[in-house]
């Protein structure tokens, strides 16, 4: 039986599911894995991390302010009068110029580097990852990244309560670089989706619910299995 709730979405945990404690001033709380950033986003710390201080350059440019403050002004040196520098009353005085400075000397710029032709080489290009063309090349790629995340461990929490879940991977349309990922049991359902574009392509839960009604029949239709473990594989 679950004994905690979650204290961001108010869901009861599952039995096997991971629930940390986040602390908000003198409060207590807990949240569960998927309400983690939500919690961090509000300014709750996870229990036993340090919260960041400010900038330590900041600090010492108060502590300059302070002192600078405290220590008594020294007088402004006035110019003494013309008789206490060696001149005469009546004779105009002028004041010396300063020294020139002497204009700065720049440095030869760097060449291109010129090939055999004479022409200037180009920038070369960023790379940009490819993107999986076909169906099953997709499909496939998906659950390899989502084997490769946080995930599975949460899968695999839930399963031990209410058994292997059953798994469906879908691409959003042929030219997209969207799939989506839904794991579903028969009290709860969790979905999942990732932007193979990307250059470091991240699975994200995007919503989750507790009634198989909510999801649609091609959602419903399993493409892949999960194991003890939580990992995917693609079904026979």
């Amino acid at each position: 039986m679950a004994v905690d709730g979650c204290d961001v979405c108010g869901r009861t945990l599952l039995r096997g599911e991971r629930a940390e404690t986040y602390v908000n001033g003198t409060e207590r709380h807990t949240v569960c894995e998927l309400c983690t950033s939500r919690a961090l986003h509000g300014g709750w710390v996870r229990e036993g991390d340090l919260p960041e201080y400010g900038d330590a350059s900041k600090r010492v440019d108060r502590r300059r302010s302070l002192l600078s403050r405290l220590r008594p002004r020294r007088p402004t040196p006035t110019r003494p009068p013309v008789e206490e520098r060696g001149y005469d009353v009546g004779e105009a005085y002028e004041e010396p110029e300063p020294p020139s400075r002497p204009a700065p000397v720049r440095a030869n710029p760097v060449p291109a580097p010129v090939r055999a032709d004479g022409a200037a080489r180009q920038r070369e290009p960023r790379h940009v990852r490819a993107v999986p063309t076909s169906h099953e090349h997709r499909v496939s790629t998906a659950i390899e990244l989502f084997n490769g995340s946080e995930h599975p461990r949460t899968v695999a929490g839930i399963s031990r309560s209410l058994g292997l879940p059953g798994v469906a991977v879908l691409p959003s349309g042929p030219q997209s670089s969207l799939v989506g990922i839904v794991v579903a049991w028969e009290l709860c359902w969790y979905r999942y989706e990732l932007d193979l574009s990307d250059e470091v392509p991240t699975v994200r839960v995007t919503t989750q619910g507790y009634e198989l009604d909510e999801l649609s029949p091609e959602e419903r239709r399993a493409n892949a299995l999960a194991d003890q473990r939580g990992r995917l594989t693609l079904s026979a």
